[in-house]
């Protein structure tokens, strides 16, 4: 059962503080995320796209994200007949991403005031990003808005695993390895370890279903655990 005092308790960063950090990384962020996971992410981001159900012609919108991985992820699946819009609240992200894919429409946004109408999108989605929003619940209300009745918000998050000999391993190699590794790799040594440290206490499993229900009316949230735990992957079906 999910910890309800943990999710009710939970507040996040500060949003000038993220987009600052995030902003004197973003040249090196690609090669750190692919250093640091050994590319396992980009097998996490595929994954989230199959089970978002997205098909061609759906109109998909993807927040925080960054570089833009996950948008063009979902571009290959809904085809020239769909839409994908890609947001995220730090400029310079932004910048790389449009270079990355001049085909998907990228803009400068915060999750937690979409510039967007109700209804839109067919699947929202943010991947490695709702524990940085200074307010997750309202980020995550923000996403369940643009979606039709029936659609879909996604949420790949860094999560807990569930073995406690691998999670004293992972635990381990995230305060000794991660946290050097990032700064060495990005030369911002501090970013990584925030993002080391909020991973960590970041709600997961039953508990980050318990801060979406508290945030949007779903008829349905299911996840699944990805590479043992080391992050989870969340599909909510709008009420």
């Amino acid at each position: 059962m999910a910890d309800e005092h943990k999710t009710s308790a939970y507040r996040g960063p500060d949003a000038d503080r993220i987009r600052t950090m995030f902003g004197s990384i973003a040249r090196r962020y690609d090669r750190a995320n692919t250093i640091l996971s050994a590319g396992v992410h980009h097998r996490w981001r595929r994954k989230a796209v199959r089970r978002s159900g997205a098909k061609a012609g759906d109109r998909v919108l993807d927040c925080a994200t960054g570089t833009g991985d996950l948008a063009i992820a979902f571009r290959k699946a809904v085809g020239d007949r769909g839409e994908v819009i890609g947001t995220d609240f730090t400029p310079q992200m932004i910048d790389l991403a449009r270079a990355k894919d001049p085909h998907i429409r990228f803009e400068v946004a915060d999750v937690t005031q979409l510039p967007f109408e109700s209804l839109r999108f067919d699947i929202s989605s943010i991947a490695f990003g709702i524990r940085n929003v200074s307010d997750p619940r309202r980020g995550i209300a923000e996403l369940a808005r643009v979606v039709r009745s029936g659609g879909r918000v996604v949420v790949l998050e860094f999560g807990q695993p569930r073995n406690r000999l691998f999670r004293a391993i992972y635990d381990w190699y995230s305060r000794h390895i991660l946290t050097r590794l990032g700064g060495a790799v990005t030369g911002e040594r501090a970013a990584y370890e925030y993002l080391e440290r909020s991973a960590g206490r970041f709600p997961c499993g039953d508990e980050l279903v318990s801060l979406m229900l508290e945030s949007a009316s779903f008829s349905s949230i299911d996840y699944i655990p990805l590479t043992f735990g080391i992050a989870y992957l969340y599909v909510g079906v709008k009420a």
